[in-house]
């Protein structure tokens, strides 16, 4: 997505953290303590990947986006599918989102990634494209004045 901005990567940590599983120091069921909560959303709001789960090897991975932000109000903590995020980046100011990868049979879980999305990442010419698109896609015409109401939000 083009807003996407302020990527944390969480992958070293998962390493270190299956580092120590293999190694004894953790032991599987303090890794693999995903929440009901947590596996029906990714039953229900993930994106299946490729991946295999890399403590039980049994099925692929399925990552998990939850979005917080203060414009969000009561939808804040709620899992969306990816679709629906690119959708809210283009009409929502700044919301946070964090990535969390499931496996459906073992239970392991752990944050992937997090970032932020929406539209105070883009120039005033793409906010103004971008107007135009949404409305010529819609049959209506853009306003004249559409520059300087844009200008007044940066």
């Amino acid at each position: 997505m083009r807003t996407q901005r302020q990527i944390v990567d969480y992958s070293l940590q998962k390493r270190a953290v299956l580092r120590d599983v293999r190694n004894g120091r953790v032991g599987t069921l303090e890794v693999c303590d995903a929440s009901p909560y947590l596996k029906n959303a990714a039953r229900f709001h993930g994106e299946p990947t490729d991946e295999r789960c890399p403590i039980c090897r049994r099925d692929n991975l399925t990552l998990v986006h939850y979005i917080y932000g203060d414009e969000l109000k009561q939808s804040a903590g709620q899992a969306r599918k990816l679709a629906e995020l690119t959708v809210l980046a283009m009409t929502l100011r700044e919301f946070q989102v964090f990535v969390v990868e499931v496996c459906p049979s073992c239970a392991w879980n752990h944050l992937t990634e997090q970032y932020l999305l929406g539209r105070d990442a883009l120039t005033t010419d793409e906010l103004i494209r971008d107007e135009a698109m949404a409305s010529s896609s819609s049959g209506r015409h853009r306003e004249t004045g559409s520059s300087q109401r844009w200008e007044g939000r940066r």
